[in-house]
């Protein structure tokens, strides 16, 4: 009966509350507050170390250097779409600056920026290719055109350069994009991504769309932010998609229509974006986008974006110019737009083995594997990539020429030989090496033997690639004092350790016998 009663006493007062327990904590433990320790304003804190940054990226004599030495090395492209967070998915994966899986960081996942900078580092990679995914989550994988019943999306996530609104349903059943406001995790991962690679030396090639989404498979266009029931700007394009056949979408025209008074504010906002993001950091290099084999009208307008920017802003960017052909020459003939350009990409088109030009033409609406398709294009070889370069390294020396077209990993000594940028040669273990050829212009000279190519500055040093036993003749004729010859294995970028010497004044022959192809370094002692 006491029990009863004193219980019920205590139901007069309200039960205790996980909040009200909470504030009562200093009651039950105080702390005290009259102590000797030094506040933390007192405190001697180390400043965090600041990194060190590497020579800024620049075009200088034709060619893209940071610091004087020429930039050379492979070069990566981020995957468009597909993947998978399971352990089957990892095998083996390409990195994507802004591909995203919640909580799970790692190759295939979510990029470790610092570990993936430091593994391209060590696999002699330069450059990575960026370009926003096809779609932006793994169920659109099937190709199929439908609208998602929901919004049960699955990773890897590749984010896309807008923000979603928070309205509406779009076709991956997620909230409609609104094309005026942008993905802040998408564009402060390219950010950071940019300044890891000015710490160490590399570059990021930003291409500032990708034509995948609106030529080809239908289903590239389904998710697309851009299409009308995506995004809550009203872009104009015709609703319910036009699929050809029910399979293909053929929408080119109309988004490279920069006449069309929604879209046009809404493209010149997205380049300025692009160039926005990336102030402050050197190593950016622009692309109009990956695959793009777009009219001239929208490569001009792209351009006069970016000089509107410019000047506006006081900034400057590396720009290249990568697109088919005629788009390609028609731009360089314009000197206004080409004073915009700061890099030749030939990439659209080559020079087949039996010199040859395979050259689409732009605004076709056909993508560049359709383009191939129909033409069939043979391959190129060593000496009509060396003939690509050279041509446009001699109509506009004071531009770089990147070679990114057929078997461009596979003839990197012919873009470096006929004085082309960011050639995918291996690294050459003695660090002089870059420095030297930077400073080195194509040598042709009368009578050269066939499968020999030579490249000089006049005063230090010669390179010489042959691909036979043929010696190799050079004049030093006018040159004064001694020269080392190295030889390198172009496979491997490794230098001979036998050490070989020859007087300048005079004219040399050089015969060693070499296993295949060959690369000769001389440069004065």
């Amino acid at each position: 009966m006491a029990v009863a009663q004193e219980l019920t006493k205590l139901s007069t007062e309200a039960a205790p509350t996980v909040l009200t327990f909470l504030q009562a904590a200093p009651s039950r433990q105080p702390i005290p507050t009259q102590t000797t320790a030094p506040t933390i304003d007192k405190l001697k804190v180390k400043p965090v170390a600041k990194p060190a940054y590497a020579a800024p990226l620049h075009v200088e004599r034709g060619v893209v250097v940071r610091g004087n030495a020429l930039v050379t090395g492979r070069r990566q492209e981020v995957p468009w779409w597909n993947g998978s967070a399971r352990p089957y998915g990892l095998r083996n994966p390409k990195p994507h600056i802004t591909r995203f899986v919640p909580g799970m960081t790692g190759r295939g996942l979510t990029d470790d920026l610092p570990e993936l900078t430091d593994s391209m580092r060590a696999a002699n990679v330069v450059a990575l290719a960026h370009n926003y995914g096809l779609w932006y989550e793994r169920r659109r994988d099937d190709h199929e055109r439908v609208k998602r019943m929901d919004g049960e999306v699955w990773p890897p996530f590749y984010e896309l350069p807008f923000a979603r609104s928070g309205t509406g349903t779009a076709w991956d059943g997620l909230s409609r994009y609104d094309l005026t406001k942008y993905n802040r995790w998408y564009w402060c991962r390219l950010a950071e991504f940019a300044d890891l690679a000015d710490q160490k030396g590399l570059v990021l090639l930003n291409q500032h769309y990708f034509q995948h989404n609106i030529i080809e498979a239908g289903a590239h266009y389904a998710d697309f932010p851009w299409r009308p029931v995506n995004n809550i700007n009203n872009t104009g394009f015709p609703e319910p998609a036009p699929y050809a056949g029910d399979k293909r979408i053929f929408m080119a025209e109309q988004f490279y229509d920069v006449t069309d008074a929604t879209r046009r504010p809404l493209h010149r906002a997205y380049i300025r974006q692009c160039l926005n993001n990336f102030v402050g950091k050197s190593g950016v290099i622009h692309l109009i986008g990956a695959e793009f084999t777009g009219p001239l009208a929208f490569m001009q307008f792209w351009l006069d974006t970016i000089k509107e920017w410019e000047t506006e802003t006081g900034q400057a960017a590396t720009i290249a110019l990568s697109t088919t052909k005629d788009v390609q020459d028609a731009i360089l003939a314009d000197p206004a737009r080409a004073a915009v350009v700061d890099v030749i990409d030939i990439n659209y088109w080559h020079y087949q083995a039996d010199g040859t030009t395979y050259a689409p033409a732009g605004g076709q609406n056909l993508a560049p594997r359709q383009h191939a398709r129909l033409l069939k294009p043979k391959r190129s070889s060593f000496a009509q990539v060396y003939r690509a370069v050279l041509e446009y390294r001699k109509q506009f020396p004071d531009k770089a020429v990147l070679y990114s077209a057929d078997s461009y990993d596979a003839f990197g000594w012919a873009v470096l030989l006929a004085g082309g940028s960011l050639a995918s040669v291996p690294q050459v273990s003695d660090a002089r090496f870059a420095a030297a050829v930077a400073g080195m212009a194509p040598v042709e000279l009368s009578g050269q033997p066939a499968g020999q190519w030579l490249m000089s500055d006049n005063k230090t040093g010669f390179l010489v690639y042959r691909e036979s036993a043929t010696p190799v003749e050079l004049d030093l004729s006018t040159l004064k004092g001694t020269f080392v010859v190295r030889h390198i294995d172009p496979k491997t970028g490794k230098l001979s350790t036998a050490s070989e010497t020859v007087k300048g004044g005079q004219r040399i022959t050089l015969t060693k016998q070499p296993v295949g192809a060959e690369v000769v370094w001389l440069h004065k002692k």
